[in-house]
């Protein structure tokens, strides 16, 4: 998403109940698209700001009505330097947003885009938004496996946590279970996890392909949590150099997960390959598979249980390079991929899955729908600029 850089005006206007807001900047959301555009996240930079503005900034929109609004320390620096916000704009539409300094707060008091690092289910790393839920695993998981101790997890891919509430419901999950062994494992009407991951890329993990085999790491060696709030969650997972029949990768993932959104952006860092696949788990092999190179996405439509869920992973023009359904007998293997050229060091992706229940989506061509929309959206994103 784009950033602007803004400057501290001396001004003043008027909010509700008179209350008084010292106008930083203007700026303007241009939407350039044939469609209606909501929850895509604005980042505006305010890293020029004193810390005691920046601790009072709100978003105001054409009428003076405060926007939803979240502060982040986007460069790890300590300083909060990146406000966000997600405007709603008609088709091939403008408008017009203040940023202030006001005594009037922010009231988005709910942490709908949440993450965390779950030590009490062995080291899950956890993140969630309004309407999905993921979670990978950790470096003492791994070491249950390879010393044999019963309950570990050895995987790199993306497990789906499939939720059908607005609430969130990580904390709420975990701790049941440790009253009832596995009860996430059963819908008590606010969805379950049933998605099976194993050694797959589950809903977005990933691989180097080497001839006709693909290589993949063991679980995350660290962690660190960038912001949790009402408009986003980031974190970083760290992996130790693995090896992929001879190349040494170095591989960082940055994911975040915006409110309104079913598909986590990732992106990764990677050092030792110039191309890198990620992918969708095919389970028993029963789904159906679909992938549009004109707008480069793969998606993965199946049956789960009693009821219907589609993944998919979206990417750009500069980065995509084909797609493969990768079929093997080797247990959880069989993964629909998606190919990614390695740009700077770097690929960028968005993963995530749309289940039936959760009522955000009918059927297989809904879920293909979003994808197509969603491709259109990161290749034309919103323009923002400083008035």
């Amino acid at each position: 998403m784009k950033k602007i850089v803004f400057f501290f005006l001396t001004a003043a206007l008027f909010i509700n109940c008179d209350k008084k807001a010292e106008i930083v900047s203007t700026v303007t959301v241009k939407n350039n698209l044939s469609m209606d555009r909501e929850f895509e996240t604005v980042e505006v930079d305010i890293s020029n700001l004193a810390d005691e503005k920046v601790a009072n900034l709100v978003v105001l929109d054409a009428e003076n009505k405060i926007v939803t609004s979240q502060i982040v320390d986007a460069d790890f620096d300590g300083k909060n330097d990146v406000i966000l916000f997600q405007p709603t704009i008609k088709a091939n539409q403008s408008k017009k947003y203040t940023i202030a300094v006001s005594e009037v707060k922010n009231k988005a008091d709910t942490v709908y885009c949440f993450s965390r690092f779950v030590p009490e289910r062995t080291d899950d790393y956890t993140w969630e938004n309004n309407r999905v839920a993921f979670r990978t695993f950790g470096p003492v998981a791994q070491k249950m496996i390879e010393d044999g101790v019963k309950g570990g997890t050895l995987s790199s891919g993306i497990d789906a946590w499939l939720k059908r509430v607005q609430y969130p419901i990580i904390n709420k999950w975990y701790k049941k279970a440790e009253k009832e062994k596995g009860a996430y494992h059963k819908d008590h009407g606010e969805g379950l996890d049933n998605f099976h991951v194993g050694v797959s890329r589950g809903v977005g993990g990933t691989a180097v392909k080497v001839d006709s085999s693909y290589y993949f790491s063991k679980n995350f060696t660290s962690y660190k949590t960038i912001t949790t709030g009402p408009i986003r969650t980031s974190f970083v997972l760290n992996y130790a150099t693995w090896d992929a029949n001879g190349k040494q990768i170095d591989e960082t993932k940055h994911i975040s997960l915006d409110y309104g959104q079913n598909l986590s952006r990732f992106e990764i860092d990677i050092k030792g390959t110039e191309t890198i696949s990620t992918g969708l788990t095919l389970h028993k092999k029963k789904g159906v598979t679909n992938q549009n190179d004109a707008e480069f996405w793969i998606s993965h439509w199946e049956t789960l249980g009693d009821s219907k869920i589609g993944s998919g992973i979206v990417t750009t023009k500069s980065y995509f390079s084909g797609s493969e359904k990768y079929v093997t007998p080797k247990k959880d293997e069989s993964n629909h991929f998606l190919h990614l050229n390695v740009v700077n060091n770097k690929v960028v992706f968005y993963s995530g899955f749309g289940w039936v229940k959760s009522k955000q989506f009918n059927n297989k061509k809904d879920w293909e729908n979003y994808l197509t929309n969603f491709s259109k959206k990161i290749s034309s994103p919103l323009i923002v600029t400083k008035n």
